[in-house]
């Protein structure tokens, strides 16, 4: 019986990878590219703040032309205080002026009617009774007369300018009753020859 040789058994080297071979300078593009995503980043924090200082711009606009006009109002209301305030000042003026001369009129009132006044009315009074005629009315019913005379007539003025804006009843009644279209009004016959006189007239020559 022979005997079988071992096979002979063939150790195979392990396979190994191959290194990797960095193409071109990788750190430079690698340190680009993070100065790149900062530049993004800082560029938003850019935008962002440009924004709100154009928005405040905006507002800063706005609130300034505000401002301005107010300024404006106020020099025309300064303006406008300072003529009330010589208007007052000129009808203080006035009022003063006259109260004094009402007071220096009542004080004129006062002397004549205590005076001449009084003395001509008892004269006139005592030769109406001689006379057999009766006294003349007091001097206050002769002023309260004339008060209701001017009170009424006032009265009649104001109620003739909201009626006709100043025009007289007659005045009213004239303008409604002008005819309209420069038409002459009914029952009046228009100036001139009537239509037909002068041919009619020729007529009655020629057969004479």
């Amino acid at each position: 019986m022979g005997t079988i040789a071992p096979h002979e058994t063939t150790t195979q080297p392990a396979q190994t990878s191959a290194p990797l071979v960095a193409t071109g300078d990788w750190t430079k593009d690698l340190v680009h590219l993070a100065k790149t995503a900062e530049l993004k980043k800082h560029a938003l924090t850019l935008q962002l703040h440009t924004a709100h200082i154009l928005s405040a711009h905006a507002s800063l606009d706005v609130k300034s032309k505000a401002i301005q006009d107010i300024k404006e109002q106020k020099n025309k209301l300064e303006s406008e205080r300072t003529r009330l305030l010589n208007c007052l000042r000129e009808a203080d003026l006035h009022e003063a002026s006259l109260t004094r001369e009402c007071t220096d009129l009542r004080g004129k009132i006062t002397v004549l009617t205590d005076g001449d006044y009084a003395i001509a009315k008892r004269d006139v009074d005592r030769l109406r009774q001689e006379l057999g005629q009766p006294p003349l009315p007091s001097l206050q019913s002769t002023i309260d007369e004339k008060s209701a005379q001017y009170l009424n007539q006032r009265r009649l003025d104001g109620n003739t300018q909201d009626d006709g804006h100043g025009q007289t009843p007659q005045q009213k009644r004239s303008a409604t009753e002008a005819p309209a279209d420069g038409q002459p009004a009914p029952g009046k016959r228009p100036r001139g020859r009537p239509k037909g006189s002068k041919n009619k007239t020729k007529g009655q020559a020629e057969a004479n």
